[in-house]
């Protein structure tokens, strides 16, 4: 047998090179940045070459260490603040997505009832709503109405009403895919109706759940319209202080790109967790018995 290959044209690689450099580019140069000192970036001999610090994110992580750095001379709380308030939002939202999601979604798929198509079209109709037109009654609703705004208990019920529509409609693939036997013979085997959701349907929907997880803790993690204008001082997200950082007299690079530094870490961290449950999902069926 010949396995000769086709040879690709040049510009097919030169081009893949330039998506690859228009990719890492801005990643390496704020990870650079962000070992660099401030008075270093505003430099005009700033160049590729220069001796790291790791004195920015000892400032943006100052009250979460065990020591007190040398070089800070008062610990400004309001980055290590922004990073705790985006891990709780973003978890406890995606926490009770999932879990209304996926209720709500196996109601769809199993359940018979007046007007089953509308709401689940509905559902999805509702997540093409772009936030920006939610934000004025959702001020209005959660300032003058709930009280609620300034409170991580607030921004947490508009992400988990921003994000359940989709949740719903991705699970509902999933579950619908699940055979019915399998809840029959969990039923004569004696199963109630919570016993046959969480012992037989979401095991077997898992990638679904991974899949609807990497999307909403994503979402939360990042917004940022709706968060900037519903939290205060002390409950902003990261995204929130950054841009609340940048001033006319005095943006501090280094700091700002190591928060932003850290602001990534978490998705990654969550995404390749999450990606091993659909992997491990994905292939528990392929063995033989």
């Amino acid at each position: 047998m010949d396995n000769t290959y086709e040879r690709q044209n040049p510009a097919f690689y030169a081009l893949i090179a330039a998506l690859v450099v228009m990719a890492l580019a801005p990643i390496y140069l704020m990870l650079s940045t962000s070992f660099r000192l401030n008075v270093d970036v505003m430099s005009e001999t700033s160049s590729l070459l220069f001796f790291p610090t790791l004195q920015n994110y000892e400032t943006v992580l100052c009250n979460v260490l065990w020591y007190d750095p040398a070089h800070v001379d008062y610990c400004d709380p309001t980055f290590g603040r922004a990073l705790g308030n985006s891990l709780i939002v973003a978890l406890v939202s995606t926490g009770i997505t999932l879990i209304a999601g996926c209720m709500a979604a196996y109601a769809l798929v199993r359940f018979r009832f007046m007007g089953r198509g509308t709401m689940s079209m509905t559902t999805l109709m509702m997540r093409m709503v772009p936030p920006a037109v939610l934000l004025v009654p959702v001020f209005g609703i959660w300032t003058f109405q709930y009280k609620l705004d300034g409170t991580h208990a607030g921004i947490i019920l508009v992400y988990v009403a921003m994000n359940l529509p989709f949740v719903i409609w991705i699970l509902q693939s999933f579950i619908v895919q699940v055979p019915i036997q399998l809840e029959e013979a969990a039923r004569i085997d004696g199963a109630n109706a919570f016993q046959v959701f969480f012992l037989v349907v979401l095991p077997v929907i898992k990638p679904g759940l991974a899949a609807a997880s990497i999307f909403t803790f994503r979402i939360a993690w990042n917004e940022f319209l709706i968060a900037n204008a519903l939290l205060d001082r002390t409950t902003r997200t990261v995204p929130v202080t950054i841009v609340n950082s940048l001033t006319e007299y005095d943006i501090d690079w280094g700091v700002i790109m190591a928060t932003g530094m850290l602001l990534a870490i978490p998705p990654i961290i969550f995404t390749f967790v999450a990606s091993k449950q659909i992997i491990t999902g994905m292939t528990a069926g392929a063995v033989k018995g």
